[in-house]
């Protein structure tokens, strides 16, 4: 039986939470095209029971943490907002890294005031190493300074838990050596397996691996076959892909994201897809193929 909780921050959190991503504009600039609907999606995700909610005040920037407040607050005594900061947009919807100690105070005061609260629950560091060719995967270098300004901020009670997205299982020993590492956000997926190893390290530690892109990176084939295998038990690909997430570790939690109610309800939905072995032993067969 897969336990679809999981202890995070002091709380007990559902494990199929939402990202808050595609609520800004596109390219997760700029405002929504229908703020209307922003507001019902979070209104939605909370009703459905998500208590666990991923953002950052460089989604639009400000625009999509200012919609969260304006949905949900006063918030609900059980929901955990989970933030990151290490980047600026440019005027031209550029991530720009922003590892200098006043720009991530500036950026905890940021999320401070635009989410309306006093302390944030969780404040992810997003690593973005210079002269890493390619931004949106972990490259290796020391996080030690920038993670140290953080847990500076802790200390003086701006933020209560602190996390790490983007990095490497060295730069997360690095972190637990200046403070505790409560949840950890990475590119995983079916097909996209580099951090397995990872996974089950911070699972034998108590700590939240927090996968995004549950769909990304997929060859041709491998769509193909996800997209066969899911019609013949029923759901989306989505769905299945999201399903299999839920089923490789029970430290895993998911924030899958949408700027649509229906969509929102297909993908709350994936947690009740059971897969017996032979289903995941197909689905590991779908990884294999077209790598």
């Amino acid at each position: 039986m897969t336990i679809m909780t999981f202890p995070l921050a002091g709380r007990t959190v559902n494990r199929m939470g939402y990202g808050a991503m595609q609520l800004a504009g596109p390219g997760v600039f700029g405002p929504p095209k229908d703020r209307e609907a922003a507001l019902a999606v979070l209104r939605e995700a909370v009703a459905s029971g998500v208590n666990h909610i991923d953002t950052s005040d460089f989604y639009g920037p400000h625009v999509t943490n200012q919609i969260i407040r304006e949905a949900l607050r006063p918030y609900p005594d059980d929901l955990l907002i989970v933030t990151k900061v290490g980047a600026v947009r440019g005027d031209d919807a550029s991530w720009i890294p922003a590892f200098a100690p006043e720009q991530l105070e500036r950026a905890v005061e940021d999320n401070l005031r635009n989410l309306g609260l006093e302390a944030l629950d969780i404040v992810n560091l997003r690593v973005m190493i210079p002269g890493t060719a390619d931004h949106s995967k972990p490259g290796e270098g020391s996080i030690g300074k920038a993670f140290s300004v953080l847990a500076g901020l802790q200390q003086r009670g701006l933020i209560r838990h602190l996390g790490l997205s983007n990095v490497t299982s060295t730069q997360v020993a690095e972190a637990r050596t200046i403070a505790p590492v409560v949840c950890v956000q990475n590119q995983y997926n079916l097909v996209q397996r580099g951090d397995d190893a990872l996974v089950d390290e911070l699972a034998a530690a108590g700590i939240a691996y927090v996968p995004f892109f549950p769909l990304g990176g997929f060859s041709p084939i491998q769509s193909s076959g996800l997209s066969s295998l899911a019609s013949e038990v029923g759901a989306t690909p989505m769905q299945l892909a999201l399903a299999w997430l839920l089923h490789r570790s029970p430290n895993i939690l998911l924030i899958p994201g949408t700027s649509s109610v229906a969509h929102l309800r297909q993908n709350l939905a994936a947690e009740t897809l059971s897969l017996d072995q032979e289903i995941l032993c197909r689905l590991d067969a779908i990884s294999q193929a077209g790598a």
